[in-house]
């Protein structure tokens, strides 16, 4: 079965890196059924960037009105029956697509796929991997065979909401159920590709895993999380608070793991006022995981954050 993938970056004054982006998917040993490359209004050198691409990408131009917006307006005319998504400043690794098409051949019931990738520098120097740094990788590495492959299904899906190790440059689902779901969030500038994902996760039973890195996705000081952590951790619980309301019907080990990585990320704006010496406001952000998340955990964490 040929399986027809769309990929989809979306870029904003990207021009030194977008080059290098759209050569990683038209090197991939699987080939993509199209390149959709929208720029959201950006003033730098992108356009002409991608234009000497030609046929090859598919170039829409809006004006900026953020990253969720960009990739919705891209799936909307896309015309593969799945979707896979790359940032301006990552890259795939040759085989990326030819994993995922593969095991959707083997498995055509998978609901989405995800999978490894490794951090690196702007250099390319290699920092970590996704799946070995949290919970959930490290117990689906476990249970891999040879093929590198495995399922993600029951418990495991809540602690991968919680914690996840799969990427926007790793993910791979059906373009239906995109629509579906009604894609990114609109008016969030931070965490709108996690929203996408818990969601997603969140009304999947199995999902298809490549447990081998994927891609390369880079660590560099100009993204919104170290330029000012303070606003980016803000923006991130504005982007998450609304699931506790989307979710409220499903399963418990979802509604645990929405719990989870809202503790993760109240604590992280914890962290950073703190480190801008506000130690109420640290305080009155860890406050509410009394209410949300009842227990002795919440308790040392409220604790901590008063000891500064």
């Amino acid at each position: 079965m040929t399986v027809s993938v769309s990929v989809i970056i979306a870029v904003y004054n990207g021009s030194e890196t977008i080059v290098r982006a759209i050569d990683s998917v038209l090197a991939q040993t699987y080939p993509a059924h199209e390149i959709i490359v929208v720029d959201d209004g950006s003033i730098d050198d992108t356009a002409n960037k991608i234009k000497q691409f030609g046929e090859k990408v598919r170039y829409i131009y809006q004006a900026n009105a953020g990253v969720s917006v960009a990739r919705n307006h891209a799936v909307e005319v896309a015309e593969g029956e799945w979707l896979a998504f790359l940032d301006a400043d990552d890259w795939y690794y040759p085989d990326r697509l030819a994993h995922h098409a593969g095991m959707i051949n083997e498995s055509p019931n998978l609901d989405f796929l995800t999978g490894n990738f490794d951090y690196v520098q702007s250099d390319g120097h290699k920092i970590r991997r996704s799946m070995e740094s949290t919970e959930a990788g490290r117990m689906l590495l476990g249970k891999i065979g040879d093929d590198n492959c495995v399922t993600m299904e029951g418990a495991v899906i809540g602690k991968f909401i919680e914690s996840h190790f799969g990427d926007t440059h790793t993910l791979m689902m059906p373009r239906s159920k995109f629509l579906t779901l009604g894609g990114y969030p609109s008016g969030v500038a931070v965490c709108e590709d996690v929203n996408l994902l818990i969601r997603l996760a969140a009304c999947s039973r199995r999902i298809g895993v490549y447990c081998r890195p994927m891609a390369a996705y880079v660590i560099h000081d100009k993204s919104a999380t170290r330029s000012d952590p303070v606003r980016a951790q803000r923006q991130t619980l504005q982007a998450l608070l609304p699931l506790k309301h989307q979710l409220i019907d499903a399963a418990d080990y979802i509604k645990t793991g929405l719990k989870g990585t809202l503790r993760l990320a109240r604590l992280d704006l914890a962290y950073s006022l703190l480190s801008n010496g506000e130690r109420w406001p640290a305080l009155r952000s860890v406050l509410p995981l009394l209410l949300e998340k009842p227990g002795w955990q919440s308790l040392r964490d409220v604790l901590s954050i008063m000891k500064g």
